[in-house]
């Protein structure tokens, strides 16, 4: 005897009430009000108290949390987990990350778990990936616990951030493309935010340090992560991210007048595209007097 797929009305009546739980939360993400009334919330909050997520494997609630992720307006699938006690149960890592002031411009400071909610409504506008939504909401997690004498500065929250990347990766089964991407943002994304500042050899060593011209589309990502952190902050969500422009004509581009890639101080930077690499002339006040430092 052959077996038949179950309707999926059905099949929704058998799911364990752990998953029905995140779907209600999911749903908020994707459908079109994204509003859960307060009395399912009372009860989810319950639910969650009284041990309703305890036996769900983290694997297993991986693809609904991708499913609110890639939705919409991801950060309400976060709020109602949060609101119900699902989200420090699912991922501390991330609920850690609440009350934690950032350095901002203006104001001085935000609050870091809102700017990480406001970073994957931002990588939704722009219809962005899976690894980019998952990049966004794992690479500040090393940034929960900095010395409260130091904030809202985080030193060395790298060091403290891979292990708990690496750690959530195993757990929810993440793919590695994800997990690539969110520690590559972790070691890069405030580089990529100091890109105008620098100098063209330390440029050139960053593009070559995240492997920009053998891995084009990763390195895409990495820029549209950066742009969409950049953006989160209050005040920029219609500014154009120019350290991204900068940076893919530095990847992509060739050596033509109207293409030079980068001026600092005395050295230009360009690409020779044959060879796949740039080089960096230190310029003089005669440019013909040309003398590759690279």
């Amino acid at each position: 005897m052959t077996s038949t797929p179950l309707p999926a009305a059905i099949g929704a009546l058998i799911r364990p009430p752990a998953l029905t739980l995140l779907q209600i939360a999911v749903a908020a993400s994707t459908g079109p009000d994204g509003e859960v009334d307060a009395e399912t919330l009372a009860l989810m909050a319950r639910q969650v108290e009284e041990g309703l997520l305890d036996p769900l494997l983290p694997a297993d609630a991986w693809p609904a949390l991708a499913e609110g992720l890639m939705g919409a307006v991801p950060s309400r699938m976060l709020r109602v987990l949060r609101a119900c006690g699902a989200l420090g149960r699912l991922l501390p890592e991330l609920e850690a990350l609440f009350g934690v002031p950032q350095s901002a411009d203006d104001p001085p400071s935000v609050d870091l778990g809102e700017h990480v909610l406001r970073c994957v409504d931002e990588a939704a506008r722009q219809q962005a990936p899976l690894a980019v939504r998952c990049a966004l909401l794992l690479s500040q997690v090393g940034k929960a616990d900095s010395p409260p004498e130091h904030l809202p500065f985080h030193y060395r929250h790298m060091e403290r951030g891979l292990p708990r990347i690496l750690a959530i990766g195993r757990r929810f089964g993440l793919p590695a493309g994800c997990v690539d991407l969110a520690v590559l943002v972790l070691h890069e994304l405030e580089r990529v935010h100091r890109a105008t500042e620098m100098r063209a050899g330390s440029l050139v060593a960053m593009l070559e340090r995240v492997d920009a011209f053998a891995r084009p589309g990763r390195f895409n990502d990495l820029l549209a992560v950066c742009a969409c952190d950049y953006r989160a902050y209050p005040g920029r969500a219609s500014r154009s991210y120019p350290k991204a422009v900068l940076l893919q004509r530095a990847a992509h581009g060739g050596f033509l007048p109207e293409t030079v890639l980068y001026l600092h101080g005395d050295v230009l930077v360009w690409w020779v595209p044959p060879t796949r690499r740039h080089i960096a002339f230190r310029v003089g006040t005669d440019l013909a007097d040309r003398k590759s430092v690279v």
